[in-house]
Protein backbone atom coordinates (compact mmCIF):
# COMPACT_ATOMS: atom_id res chain seq x y z
CA UNK A 1 0.00 0.00 0.00
CA UNK A 2 1.09 3.47 -0.26
CA UNK A 3 2.56 5.95 2.25
CA UNK A 4 -0.06 8.63 3.09
CA UNK A 5 1.05 11.58 4.38
CA UNK A 6 -1.10 13.07 6.94
CA UNK A 7 -2.93 15.79 5.40
CA UNK A 8 -4.17 13.53 2.72
CA UNK A 9 -5.42 11.10 5.45
CA UNK A 10 -7.27 13.73 6.58
CA UNK A 11 -8.91 15.13 3.59
CA UNK A 12 -9.49 11.49 2.87
CA UNK A 13 -11.21 10.74 5.77
CA UNK A 14 -13.18 13.70 5.68
CA UNK A 15 -14.54 12.43 1.48
CA UNK A 16 -15.32 9.42 3.03
CA UNK A 17 -17.92 10.32 6.03
CA UNK A 18 -18.83 13.14 3.64
CA UNK A 19 -20.00 10.48 1.01
CA UNK A 20 -21.77 8.28 3.54
CA UNK A 21 -23.30 11.52 4.96
CA UNK A 22 -24.54 12.49 1.57
CA UNK A 23 -26.05 9.05 1.05
CA UNK A 24 -27.92 9.24 4.50
CA UNK A 25 -29.39 12.50 3.43
CA UNK A 26 -30.61 11.02 -0.24
CA UNK A 27 -32.42 8.60 1.57
CA UNK A 28 -34.19 11.07 4.48
CA UNK A 29 -34.90 13.46 1.96
CA UNK A 30 -36.70 11.07 -0.52
CA UNK A 31 -38.22 8.32 2.14
CA UNK A 32 -42.02 8.21 1.58
CA UNK A 33 -42.16 7.30 5.34
CA UNK A 34 -42.12 9.22 8.06
CA UNK A 35 -39.80 6.77 10.28
CA UNK A 36 -36.94 7.30 7.98
CA UNK A 37 -38.24 10.51 6.82
CA UNK A 38 -38.42 12.33 9.77
CA UNK A 39 -37.15 10.13 12.31
CA UNK A 40 -33.76 9.35 10.36
CA UNK A 41 -34.10 5.22 11.28
CA UNK A 42 -31.88 4.05 8.68
CA UNK A 43 -28.33 4.40 7.99
CA UNK A 44 -25.47 4.56 5.28
CA UNK A 45 -21.78 3.15 5.20
CA UNK A 46 -19.08 1.66 3.56
CA UNK A 47 -17.24 -1.65 4.15
CA UNK A 48 -14.25 -3.74 3.56
CA UNK A 49 -14.38 -5.76 0.23
CA UNK A 50 -12.62 -8.97 1.89
CA UNK A 51 -14.03 -8.82 5.09
CA UNK A 52 -17.49 -6.98 5.04
CA UNK A 53 -15.95 -4.92 8.58
CA UNK A 54 -17.25 -1.19 8.64
CA UNK A 55 -14.98 1.38 7.03
CA UNK A 56 -16.79 4.41 7.43
CA UNK A 57 -20.31 5.11 8.57
CA UNK A 58 -22.61 8.18 8.26
CA UNK A 59 -23.38 9.97 11.44
CA UNK A 60 -26.81 11.02 10.72
CA UNK A 61 -28.43 7.65 10.67
CA UNK A 62 -28.24 4.88 13.51
CA UNK A 63 -25.14 3.62 14.36
CA UNK A 64 -26.52 0.14 15.33
CA UNK A 65 -27.27 -0.04 12.08
CA UNK A 66 -23.58 0.32 10.97
CA UNK A 67 -22.41 -2.29 13.26
CA UNK A 68 -24.71 -4.98 12.23
CA UNK A 69 -23.99 -4.09 8.29
CA UNK A 70 -21.04 -5.63 9.02
CA UNK A 71 -22.29 -8.75 9.44
CA UNK A 72 -24.93 -8.36 6.70
CA UNK A 73 -21.71 -7.45 4.15
CA UNK A 74 -20.45 -10.51 5.03
CA UNK A 75 -23.42 -12.32 4.80
CA UNK A 76 -23.60 -11.25 0.83
CA UNK A 77 -19.73 -11.90 0.60
CA UNK A 78 -20.49 -15.54 1.83
CA UNK A 79 -24.08 -15.71 -0.07
CA UNK A 80 -21.93 -14.95 -3.99
CA UNK A 81 -19.17 -17.29 -2.81
CA UNK A 82 -21.76 -19.85 -2.99
CA UNK A 83 -23.27 -18.77 -6.53
CA UNK A 84 -22.01 -16.93 -9.24
CA UNK A 85 -19.54 -14.31 -7.23
CA UNK A 86 -19.95 -10.69 -7.44
CA UNK A 87 -20.40 -8.29 -10.50
CA UNK A 88 -20.38 -4.86 -11.49
CA UNK A 89 -24.17 -3.66 -11.12
CA UNK A 90 -25.44 -6.16 -8.33
CA UNK A 91 -27.58 -4.71 -5.60
CA UNK A 92 -28.58 -7.37 -3.45
CA UNK A 93 -31.57 -6.66 -0.69
CA UNK A 94 -32.65 -8.97 2.19
CA UNK A 95 -33.76 -8.39 6.03
CA UNK A 96 -32.88 -11.85 7.71
CA UNK A 97 -32.27 -10.80 11.20
CA UNK A 98 -30.55 -13.64 11.85
CA UNK A 99 -28.07 -13.09 9.08
CA UNK A 100 -26.53 -9.41 9.75
CA UNK A 101 -29.54 -8.48 10.64
CA UNK A 102 -31.34 -6.72 13.51
CA UNK A 103 -35.46 -7.13 12.65
CA UNK A 104 -38.18 -7.77 10.15
CA UNK A 105 -38.51 -4.32 9.60
CA UNK A 106 -34.94 -3.22 8.87
CA UNK A 107 -34.35 -3.80 4.65
CA UNK A 108 -30.68 -3.96 3.66
CA UNK A 109 -29.14 -2.94 0.18
CA UNK A 110 -25.61 -4.03 -0.07
CA UNK A 111 -23.94 -2.52 -3.18
CA UNK A 112 -20.29 -3.83 -4.52
CA UNK A 113 -18.13 -0.74 -5.49
CA UNK A 114 -15.70 -1.73 -8.69
CA UNK A 115 -12.84 0.40 -9.79
CA UNK A 116 -10.83 -0.85 -13.40
CA UNK A 117 -12.83 -4.32 -12.79
CA UNK A 118 -11.94 -4.69 -9.43
CA UNK A 119 -13.66 -4.83 -6.36
CA UNK A 120 -12.63 -1.88 -3.71
CA UNK A 121 -15.31 -1.76 -1.32
CA UNK A 122 -18.97 -2.20 -0.56
CA UNK A 123 -21.15 0.23 0.12
CA UNK A 124 -24.86 -0.49 2.26
CA UNK A 125 -27.90 1.02 2.98
CA UNK A 126 -30.43 -0.28 5.74
CA UNK A 127 -34.11 1.53 6.42
CA UNK A 128 -37.02 0.62 8.49
CA UNK A 129 -40.12 0.04 6.54
CA UNK A 130 -43.16 1.04 7.33
CA UNK A 131 -44.73 -2.04 7.45
CA UNK A 132 -43.46 -5.70 5.94
CA UNK A 133 -46.31 -7.98 6.70
CA UNK A 134 -46.83 -9.94 9.92
CA UNK A 135 -50.01 -10.13 12.68
CA UNK A 136 -50.08 -6.60 13.03
CA UNK A 137 -49.39 -3.20 11.02
CA UNK A 138 -46.24 -1.75 11.76
CA UNK A 139 -44.82 -4.89 12.99
CA UNK A 140 -43.93 -4.96 16.39
CA UNK A 141 -45.95 -7.77 17.75
CA UNK A 142 -45.58 -8.30 21.33
CA UNK A 143 -47.65 -11.54 20.84
CA UNK A 144 -45.46 -13.34 18.71
CA UNK A 145 -43.61 -16.38 19.28
CA UNK A 146 -41.67 -16.65 16.01
CA UNK A 147 -40.51 -14.85 13.55
CA UNK A 148 -43.89 -15.60 10.77
CA UNK A 149 -45.62 -14.04 13.10
CA UNK A 150 -43.85 -10.68 12.79
CA UNK A 151 -43.42 -10.35 8.84
CA UNK A 152 -41.89 -11.25 5.87
CA UNK A 153 -38.28 -12.81 5.95
CA UNK A 154 -36.12 -12.39 3.11
CA UNK A 155 -32.78 -13.64 2.75
CA UNK A 156 -30.13 -11.89 0.47
CA UNK A 157 -30.94 -12.07 -2.96
CA UNK A 158 -30.20 -10.07 -5.88
CA UNK A 159 -32.27 -6.54 -6.66
CA UNK A 160 -29.48 -5.97 -9.57
CA UNK A 161 -28.08 -8.49 -11.24
CA UNK A 162 -25.28 -7.15 -13.20
CA UNK A 163 -27.54 -3.83 -13.22
CA UNK A 164 -30.75 -6.02 -14.79
CA UNK A 165 -33.37 -4.53 -12.17
CA UNK A 166 -35.65 -7.01 -11.13
CA UNK A 167 -39.12 -6.33 -10.68
CA UNK A 168 -40.63 -9.48 -9.79
CA UNK A 169 -38.55 -9.17 -6.11
CA UNK A 170 -40.24 -5.71 -5.46
CA UNK A 171 -43.56 -7.18 -6.84
CA UNK A 172 -43.44 -10.07 -3.93
CA UNK A 173 -42.08 -7.32 -1.28
CA UNK A 174 -44.82 -5.10 -2.06
CA UNK A 175 -47.62 -7.82 -2.04
CA UNK A 176 -46.78 -8.96 1.55
CA UNK A 177 -47.42 -5.24 2.59
CA UNK A 178 -50.16 -3.46 3.97
CA UNK A 179 -48.34 0.05 2.42
CA UNK A 180 -46.95 -0.93 -1.05
CA UNK A 181 -46.96 2.73 -1.71
CA UNK A 182 -44.62 3.34 1.28
CA UNK A 183 -42.70 0.55 0.56
CA UNK A 184 -41.75 1.58 -3.29
CA UNK A 185 -40.50 5.23 -1.92
CA UNK A 186 -38.46 3.76 0.74
CA UNK A 187 -36.96 0.81 -1.20
CA UNK A 188 -36.09 3.45 -3.97
CA UNK A 189 -34.54 6.18 -2.03
CA UNK A 190 -32.66 3.27 -0.76
CA UNK A 191 -31.74 2.79 -4.48
CA UNK A 192 -30.70 6.36 -4.98
CA UNK A 193 -28.27 6.65 -2.18
CA UNK A 194 -26.85 3.51 -3.11
CA UNK A 195 -26.02 5.16 -6.65
CA UNK A 196 -24.98 8.35 -5.57
CA UNK A 197 -22.51 6.61 -3.14
CA UNK A 198 -21.31 4.62 -6.11
CA UNK A 199 -20.42 7.91 -8.23
CA UNK A 200 -19.07 10.05 -5.28
CA UNK A 201 -16.74 6.83 -4.57
CA UNK A 202 -15.69 6.74 -8.29
CA UNK A 203 -15.02 10.11 -8.21
CA UNK A 204 -12.56 9.94 -5.31
CA UNK A 205 -10.71 6.92 -6.54
CA UNK A 206 -10.14 8.80 -10.10
CA UNK A 207 -8.72 11.53 -8.14
CA UNK A 208 -6.69 10.11 -5.57
CA UNK A 209 -6.19 6.43 -6.87
CA UNK A 210 -7.53 3.26 -5.25
CA UNK A 211 -3.81 2.65 -3.53
CA UNK A 212 -4.02 5.86 -1.51
CA UNK A 213 -7.54 5.27 -0.51
CA UNK A 214 -6.84 1.74 0.77
CA UNK A 215 -4.01 2.81 2.45
CA UNK A 216 -6.14 6.20 4.30
CA UNK A 217 -8.78 3.31 5.04
CA UNK A 218 -6.24 1.22 6.27
CA UNK A 219 -4.98 3.59 8.50
CA UNK A 220 -8.52 4.50 9.92
CA UNK A 221 -9.18 1.16 11.13
CA UNK A 222 -5.17 0.79 12.72
CA UNK A 223 -5.47 4.38 14.06
CA UNK A 224 -9.56 3.17 16.19
CA UNK A 225 -7.90 -0.01 17.28
CA UNK A 226 -4.59 1.58 18.68
CA UNK A 227 -6.87 4.43 20.60
CA UNK A 228 -9.15 1.64 22.22
CA UNK A 229 -6.50 -0.52 23.08
CA UNK A 230 -5.15 2.59 24.91
CA UNK A 231 -8.17 3.69 26.35
CA UNK A 232 -8.88 -0.31 27.85
CA UNK A 233 -5.01 -0.36 29.23
CA UNK A 234 -5.80 2.93 30.83
CA UNK A 235 -8.57 1.22 32.93
CA UNK A 236 -7.68 -0.98 36.04
CA UNK A 237 -7.40 -4.50 35.49
CA UNK A 238 -9.50 -6.54 36.96
CA UNK A 239 -13.37 -8.40 36.44
CA UNK A 240 -16.49 -6.62 37.37
CA UNK A 241 -20.01 -7.41 37.01
CA UNK A 242 -23.27 -6.17 36.00
CA UNK A 243 -26.98 -6.72 35.32
CA UNK A 244 -29.90 -5.32 34.29
CA UNK A 245 -33.59 -6.92 33.75
CA UNK A 246 -36.46 -6.85 31.01
CA UNK A 247 -39.96 -6.51 32.57
CA UNK A 248 -41.20 -9.76 30.18
CA UNK A 249 -40.83 -11.37 27.04
CA UNK A 250 -44.69 -10.38 26.28
CA UNK A 251 -45.65 -13.91 26.62
CA UNK A 252 -44.77 -14.78 30.58
CA UNK A 253 -44.56 -12.06 32.90
CA UNK A 254 -41.12 -13.17 34.26
CA UNK A 255 -38.29 -10.68 34.19
CA UNK A 256 -35.34 -11.83 32.14
CA UNK A 257 -31.89 -11.10 32.85
CA UNK A 258 -29.30 -9.53 30.96
CA UNK A 259 -25.63 -9.79 32.51
CA UNK A 260 -22.43 -8.44 31.95
CA UNK A 261 -18.65 -9.76 33.58
CA UNK A 262 -16.42 -6.95 32.09
CA UNK A 263 -12.57 -8.24 32.31
CA UNK A 264 -9.91 -5.67 31.78
CA UNK A 265 -6.67 -7.59 30.71
CA UNK A 266 -3.96 -4.89 30.28
CA UNK A 267 -4.83 -3.34 26.86
CA UNK A 268 -8.06 -6.65 26.21
CA UNK A 269 -11.15 -6.21 27.35
CA UNK A 270 -13.50 -9.53 27.59
CA UNK A 271 -17.44 -9.13 27.39
CA UNK A 272 -18.71 -12.10 29.48
CA UNK A 273 -22.63 -12.53 28.52
CA UNK A 274 -22.98 -16.19 29.66
CA UNK A 275 -24.57 -15.05 33.05
CA UNK A 276 -27.71 -13.84 30.91
CA UNK A 277 -31.51 -15.58 30.09
CA UNK A 278 -31.81 -18.47 28.28
CA UNK A 279 -33.52 -17.75 24.70
CA UNK A 280 -37.01 -16.90 25.41
CA UNK A 281 -41.07 -17.53 24.14
CA UNK A 282 -41.69 -13.89 22.90
CA UNK A 283 -39.95 -11.49 20.75
CA UNK A 284 -37.00 -9.84 22.38
CA UNK A 285 -34.60 -12.13 21.20
CA UNK A 286 -31.62 -10.71 19.54
CA UNK A 287 -28.72 -12.64 17.14
CA UNK A 288 -25.30 -12.99 18.09
CA UNK A 289 -24.42 -10.01 15.59
CA UNK A 290 -26.91 -7.93 16.99
CA UNK A 291 -25.84 -8.09 20.19
CA UNK A 292 -22.40 -7.40 19.55
CA UNK A 293 -23.55 -4.32 17.40
CA UNK A 294 -25.27 -3.09 20.56
CA UNK A 295 -21.40 -3.15 22.59
CA UNK A 296 -19.76 -1.49 19.37
CA UNK A 297 -22.27 1.32 20.35
CA UNK A 298 -22.33 1.30 24.28
CA UNK A 299 -17.92 1.79 23.87
CA UNK A 300 -18.44 4.19 21.26
CA UNK A 301 -20.48 6.22 24.00
CA UNK A 302 -18.38 5.50 26.55
CA UNK A 303 -14.75 6.50 24.57
CA UNK A 304 -16.08 8.50 22.24
CA UNK A 305 -12.87 10.18 20.65
CA UNK A 306 -12.10 6.99 19.01
CA UNK A 307 -13.34 6.80 15.43
CA UNK A 308 -15.55 5.05 14.49
CA UNK A 309 -14.91 1.49 12.62
CA UNK A 310 -14.13 -2.09 12.98
CA UNK A 311 -11.28 -1.24 14.72
CA UNK A 312 -13.35 -0.05 17.65
CA UNK A 313 -13.51 -4.34 18.45
CA UNK A 314 -10.27 -5.41 17.81
CA UNK A 315 -8.86 -5.60 21.26
CA UNK A 316 -12.60 -6.84 22.63
CA UNK A 317 -13.72 -10.53 23.08
CA UNK A 318 -16.93 -11.73 23.20
CA UNK A 319 -18.29 -14.91 25.15
CA UNK A 320 -22.20 -15.44 24.33
CA UNK A 321 -24.04 -18.53 24.96
CA UNK A 322 -25.29 -19.63 21.99
CA UNK A 323 -28.40 -20.74 23.73
CA UNK A 324 -29.26 -17.44 25.24
CA UNK A 325 -31.80 -14.42 24.99
CA UNK A 326 -28.65 -12.86 23.07
CA UNK A 327 -27.65 -15.31 20.11
CA UNK A 328 -30.86 -16.81 19.02
CA UNK A 329 -31.80 -18.50 15.30
CA UNK A 330 -34.68 -18.79 13.29
CA UNK A 331 -37.45 -18.71 14.02
CA UNK A 332 -37.46 -17.42 17.10
CA UNK A 333 -39.00 -13.66 17.32
CA UNK A 334 -36.34 -10.93 17.51
CA UNK A 335 -39.29 -8.00 16.74
CA UNK A 336 -38.58 -5.88 19.67
CA UNK A 337 -34.68 -6.34 18.93
CA UNK A 338 -34.57 -2.73 20.22
CA UNK A 339 -35.58 -3.00 24.17
CA UNK A 340 -32.73 -5.96 24.29
CA UNK A 341 -30.13 -3.97 22.74
CA UNK A 342 -31.00 -0.80 25.21
CA UNK A 343 -30.36 -3.15 28.35
CA UNK A 344 -27.10 -4.29 26.93
CA UNK A 345 -26.07 -0.71 26.84
CA UNK A 346 -27.47 -0.24 30.24
CA UNK A 347 -25.00 -3.07 31.81
CA UNK A 348 -22.45 -1.97 29.79
CA UNK A 349 -22.80 1.82 31.64
CA UNK A 350 -23.12 0.20 34.67
CA UNK A 351 -20.03 -2.13 34.13
CA UNK A 352 -17.67 0.47 33.54
CA UNK A 353 -19.06 3.04 36.25
CA UNK A 354 -17.44 0.64 38.81
CA UNK A 355 -14.27 1.13 36.64
CA UNK A 356 -13.86 4.55 35.56
CA UNK A 357 -16.64 6.73 37.65
CA UNK A 358 -15.48 9.88 35.75
CA UNK A 359 -16.42 7.94 32.14
CA UNK A 360 -19.78 6.62 33.77
CA UNK A 361 -22.90 7.76 32.47
CA UNK A 362 -26.24 6.62 34.10
CA UNK A 363 -28.59 4.71 32.44
CA UNK A 364 -31.11 6.61 29.79
CA UNK A 365 -34.71 5.95 29.80
CA UNK A 366 -34.27 2.04 27.83
CA UNK A 367 -37.56 1.92 25.52
CA UNK A 368 -38.38 2.76 22.23
CA UNK A 369 -42.13 2.67 23.31
CA UNK A 370 -42.72 1.22 19.73
CA UNK A 371 -46.72 2.59 19.76
CA UNK A 372 -48.78 2.15 16.69
CA UNK A 373 -52.49 3.12 16.07
CA UNK A 374 -53.96 1.41 12.73
CA UNK A 375 -57.67 1.52 10.82
CA UNK A 376 -59.46 2.07 7.81
CA UNK A 377 -60.17 6.04 6.55
CA UNK A 378 -64.47 6.53 5.79
CA UNK A 379 -63.03 6.24 2.02
CA UNK A 380 -61.75 2.58 3.15
CA UNK A 381 -58.09 3.10 2.40
CA UNK A 382 -55.67 1.90 5.65
CA UNK A 383 -53.49 3.96 7.58
CA UNK A 384 -50.77 2.57 9.73
CA UNK A 385 -49.22 5.16 12.28
CA UNK A 386 -46.10 3.38 13.84
CA UNK A 387 -43.42 5.92 15.52
CA UNK A 388 -41.34 5.47 18.42
CA UNK A 389 -40.88 8.01 21.61
CA UNK A 390 -37.56 9.70 23.60
CA UNK A 391 -37.12 9.83 27.32
CA UNK A 392 -34.85 11.07 29.82
CA UNK A 393 -30.70 10.59 29.10
CA UNK A 394 -28.89 9.33 31.72
CA UNK A 395 -26.54 12.26 33.58
CA UNK A 396 -22.98 12.03 33.90
CA UNK A 397 -19.71 13.44 35.20
CA UNK A 398 -19.91 16.13 33.53
CA UNK A 399 -23.99 17.46 33.97
CA UNK A 400 -27.27 16.39 34.14
CA UNK A 401 -29.08 13.86 31.81
CA UNK A 402 -30.48 15.32 28.14
CA UNK A 403 -33.89 15.71 28.96
CA UNK A 404 -36.76 14.31 26.03
CA UNK A 405 -33.88 12.81 24.11
CA UNK A 406 -33.98 9.69 21.84
CA UNK A 407 -32.48 6.16 22.60
CA UNK A 408 -29.02 6.15 22.68
CA UNK A 409 -28.71 3.44 19.95
CA UNK A 410 -29.27 5.76 17.49
CA UNK A 411 -28.27 9.89 16.10
CA UNK A 412 -32.05 9.78 15.03
CA UNK A 413 -35.15 11.96 15.88
CA UNK A 414 -38.25 11.72 17.12
CA UNK A 415 -40.71 12.08 14.60
CA UNK A 416 -42.68 16.15 15.16
CA UNK A 417 -45.88 15.72 16.02
CA UNK A 418 -47.08 18.04 13.03
CA UNK A 419 -45.79 15.34 10.71
CA UNK A 420 -47.91 12.70 12.58
CA UNK A 421 -50.98 14.67 12.95
CA UNK A 422 -50.87 15.66 8.99
CA UNK A 423 -50.04 12.27 8.05
CA UNK A 424 -52.47 10.23 10.53
CA UNK A 425 -56.08 10.91 11.87
CA UNK A 426 -54.85 11.19 15.02
CA UNK A 427 -54.28 14.84 17.69
CA UNK A 428 -52.27 15.12 20.24
CA UNK A 429 -53.56 16.64 23.24
CA UNK A 430 -50.51 16.56 25.17
CA UNK A 431 -46.91 16.38 24.50
CA UNK A 432 -44.92 18.10 27.47
CA UNK A 433 -41.70 17.04 29.80
CA UNK A 434 -42.75 14.44 32.83
CA UNK A 435 -41.69 16.23 36.03
CA UNK A 436 -40.09 14.16 38.66
CA UNK A 437 -39.14 11.45 36.16
CA UNK A 438 -35.17 11.68 36.36
CA UNK A 439 -33.18 10.30 38.69
CA UNK A 440 -31.65 12.24 41.67
CA UNK A 441 -28.22 12.56 41.90
CA UNK A 442 -25.61 15.72 42.17
CA UNK A 443 -26.35 15.41 38.15
CA UNK A 444 -30.07 14.61 37.92
CA UNK A 445 -31.24 12.34 34.88
CA UNK A 446 -32.90 13.87 31.91
CA UNK A 447 -36.91 13.92 32.41
CA UNK A 448 -38.87 11.63 30.22
CA UNK A 449 -42.34 12.62 28.39
CA UNK A 450 -45.83 13.04 28.45
CA UNK A 451 -47.36 11.77 24.80
CA UNK A 452 -51.02 12.12 25.18
CA UNK A 453 -52.85 10.79 21.50
CA UNK A 454 -56.71 11.42 20.47
CA UNK A 455 -58.26 9.41 17.46
CA UNK A 456 -60.36 11.20 15.60
CA UNK A 457 -61.23 8.43 12.80
CA UNK A 458 -64.08 5.89 13.70
CA UNK A 459 -62.40 3.46 15.09
CA UNK A 460 -58.31 2.03 15.50
CA UNK A 461 -56.58 -1.25 17.00
CA UNK A 462 -53.07 -0.62 19.06
CA UNK A 463 -50.26 -2.13 20.29
CA UNK A 464 -47.34 -1.03 22.61
CA UNK A 465 -43.97 -2.06 22.24
CA UNK A 466 -41.76 -1.16 24.96
CA UNK A 467 -39.79 -1.53 28.68
CA UNK A 468 -39.20 -0.18 31.83
CA UNK A 469 -42.20 -0.82 32.96
CA UNK A 470 -41.18 -2.81 35.97
CA UNK A 471 -37.51 -2.36 36.65
CA UNK A 472 -36.67 1.72 36.00
CA UNK A 473 -33.48 2.49 34.80
CA UNK A 474 -30.27 2.81 37.07
CA UNK A 475 -28.53 5.72 38.18
CA UNK A 476 -24.56 5.55 38.66
CA UNK A 477 -22.13 6.43 41.40
CA UNK A 478 -24.86 6.75 43.82
CA UNK A 479 -27.48 8.19 41.84
CA UNK A 480 -30.89 7.07 41.70
CA UNK A 481 -33.17 5.56 39.29
CA UNK A 482 -35.11 7.00 36.80
CA UNK A 483 -39.27 6.79 37.08
CA UNK A 484 -40.84 3.64 35.42
CA UNK A 485 -42.52 3.81 31.99
CA UNK A 486 -46.52 3.75 31.88
CA UNK A 487 -49.29 3.59 30.09
CA UNK A 488 -52.97 3.87 29.44
CA UNK A 489 -55.73 3.64 26.95
CA UNK A 490 -59.50 5.09 27.06
CA UNK A 491 -62.32 2.40 26.36
CA UNK A 492 -66.08 3.09 26.97
CA UNK A 493 -65.49 1.78 30.48
CA UNK A 494 -62.95 3.91 31.39
CA UNK A 495 -59.24 3.96 31.74
CA UNK A 496 -56.84 0.87 31.13
CA UNK A 497 -53.00 -0.42 31.48
CA UNK A 498 -51.88 -3.50 30.01
CA UNK A 499 -51.19 -6.83 32.23
CA UNK A 500 -48.10 -7.08 31.22
CA UNK A 501 -47.26 -2.97 31.85
CA UNK A 502 -44.92 -2.31 28.83
CA UNK A 503 -46.80 -4.58 25.76
CA UNK A 504 -49.87 -5.37 24.63
CA UNK A 505 -51.40 -6.28 21.02
CA UNK A 506 -55.69 -5.85 20.35
CA UNK A 507 -56.40 -2.73 22.22
CA UNK A 508 -59.79 -1.43 20.51
CA UNK A 509 -60.35 2.50 20.54
CA UNK A 510 -62.91 4.53 19.10
CA UNK A 511 -63.37 8.30 17.70
CA UNK A 512 -62.23 10.53 20.87
CA UNK A 513 -60.81 8.12 23.26
CA UNK A 514 -57.23 8.17 23.67
CA UNK A 515 -53.82 6.42 24.58
CA UNK A 516 -51.32 8.15 27.37
CA UNK A 517 -46.97 7.69 27.31
CA UNK A 518 -45.33 8.90 30.28
CA UNK A 519 -42.05 7.57 28.90
CA UNK A 520 -38.92 7.18 32.05
CA UNK A 521 -36.49 9.42 32.30
CA UNK A 522 -32.75 8.88 32.76
CA UNK A 523 -30.74 7.60 36.02
CA UNK A 524 -28.86 10.17 38.10
CA UNK A 525 -24.96 10.22 39.36
CA UNK A 526 -23.49 10.95 42.01
CA UNK A 527 -24.81 11.12 46.17
CA UNK A 528 -28.36 13.66 45.60
CA UNK A 529 -27.24 15.45 48.50
CA UNK A 530 -24.09 17.07 46.81
CA UNK A 531 -26.59 19.01 44.18
CA UNK A 532 -25.85 22.34 44.08
CA UNK A 533 -28.93 24.43 46.04
CA UNK A 534 -28.71 26.61 42.80
CA UNK A 535 -29.12 23.88 40.49
CA UNK A 536 -32.32 22.57 42.26
CA UNK A 537 -33.79 25.93 43.09
CA UNK A 538 -33.75 26.28 38.87
CA UNK A 539 -35.44 22.58 38.59
CA UNK A 540 -38.28 23.57 40.69
CA UNK A 541 -38.32 27.01 38.78
CA UNK A 542 -38.80 24.95 35.32
CA UNK A 543 -40.95 22.63 37.23
CA UNK A 544 -38.32 19.79 36.25
CA UNK A 545 -38.94 18.37 39.79
CA UNK A 546 -41.75 19.12 42.48
CA UNK A 547 -41.62 19.48 46.17
CA UNK A 548 -42.91 15.99 46.10
CA UNK A 549 -39.71 14.65 44.66
CA UNK A 550 -37.47 17.16 46.40
CA UNK A 551 -38.90 16.73 50.22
Amino acid sequence: MAEVDAVTTAILKGRFEQIADEMDATLFRSAFNPIIAEAHDASHGIYDATTGDTLIQGKSGLPIFVGVMAFAVKAVIEKAAGGDGLHAGDVWIFNDPYDGGTHLSDFRLVKPIFHDNELFCFIASVGHWHDVGGNVPGNYNPAATEAFQEGMLIPPVKLYDRGEFRQDIVDILSANSRLPMSLYGDLNGQINALELGERRIGQLLEEYGVDTATSVLSALKERAAKMMRAQIAALPSGTVSAQDWLDNDGITDEPLKIALDLTIDGDRMVMDFTRSSPACQGPVNISRSTTVAACYVALKHIFGDVPANAGVLEPVEFKIDPASILSVKAPKPVGGYTETILRLIDVVFEAVAQLAPEQAMACAYGTINALSLAGHRADGRRWVMFSFFGGGHGAHGAGDGLNHGNAPISTATIPPLEILEAAYPVCFTQWALRPDSGGAGKYRGGLGAIYEIELLEEAADVFLFGERGKHPPQGVVGGAPGALNRFAYEQDDGEHSPPMVSKMVGIHITRGQRVRLETPGGGGYGDPAARDASAIARDRALGYVTERQTS
